[in-house]
């Protein structure tokens, strides 16, 4: 006699960047009617029940102890900060697999599997933490001034090689939208940094669309001297505060 099994699928985090959460879809073999029940309900409380799909189904199976109720209190609100995940619990073998932020997340979850279930069952933790949007975006850029012709928007040679670099990361970011945002440092008037500013985040544009990235991921702003990250009493500073930013905004 084959063990009860539970397998979810598509266990999406509540901040994912969607239109609309995908569905939870819930299958494999339960005992009774009481057991899948009790299981849905659960489920129901922690998701939501528009996004629950059944595909449970009732049958002769071989069902460890309480069974139904370990396997309710797996199903908890921490399971929603797993990404592209799945839950399986076959008999007394639980498995996950998943994306989270950070290594603390993943410790935490298995650590609250593991508590919940007796020494009977055994824990495959497979979650593994995930490098971010924008992570990818910061390591491609690696600190590095995208530059352009003095006191124009005209990217040089080094400019464009960077930009080549940042679209094959971009090309990575399927549905993602960022935001290009120019910088400058304060020598001269305002005004006229605002309006560099925005004319070089435009040039980006122009150039990584022209690489493949649509144009409708990318938003761009133009911040002028407004937002500095170094001194601009120095030369360095000033060389500092000329720059271009990539933000993940969706």
């Amino acid at each position: 006699m084959k063990p009860a099994a539970l397998l979810l699928a598509a266990l999406f985090s509540a901040g994912a960047a969607h239109a609309q959460e995908p569905p939870i879809v819930v299958s494999g073999t339960v005992a009774d009617e009481p057991t899948k029940a009790a299981l849905l309900e659960r489920l129901r409380i922690v998701y939501g029940a528009a996004r629950v799909v059944d595909q449970l189904s009732v049958g002769t199976v071989a069902t460890p102890a309480a069974w139904g109720e370990y396997v309710a209190k797996l199903i908890n609100p921490n399971l929603k900060l797993v990404s592209r995940g799945q839950l399986k619990v076959d008999g007394n073998s639980v498995s996950l697999r998943g994306d989270v932020v950070n290594e603390e997340q993943r410790q935490q979850i298995a650590t609250d599997i593991a508590s919940t279930l007796n020494p009977t069952y055994t824990v495959n933790n497979g979650l593994r933490v995930a490098a971010s949007q924008q992570g990818v975006l910061d390591a491609a850029l690696a600190d590095r001034i995208i530059e352009f012709e003095s006191g124009k928007a005209t990217l040089t040679e080094a400019g464009m090689t960077v930009l080549d670099q940042m679209s094959t990361a971009m090309q990575k970011l399927k549905g993602v939208k960022v935001e290009v945002i120019g910088h400058t440092d304060n020598a001269g008037s305002r005004a006229g940094n605002l309006s560099l500013s925005q004319a070089r985040a435009e040039a980006v544009k122009t150039y990584i669309v022209g690489k493949g990235i649509a144009a409708d991921s990318i938003a761009v702003s133009g911040e002028g001297p407004d937002r500095p990250v170094a001194d601009n009493r120095t030369a360095e500073g000033k060389d500092r505060n000329r720059r271009i930013e990539f933000k993940v905004i969706q």
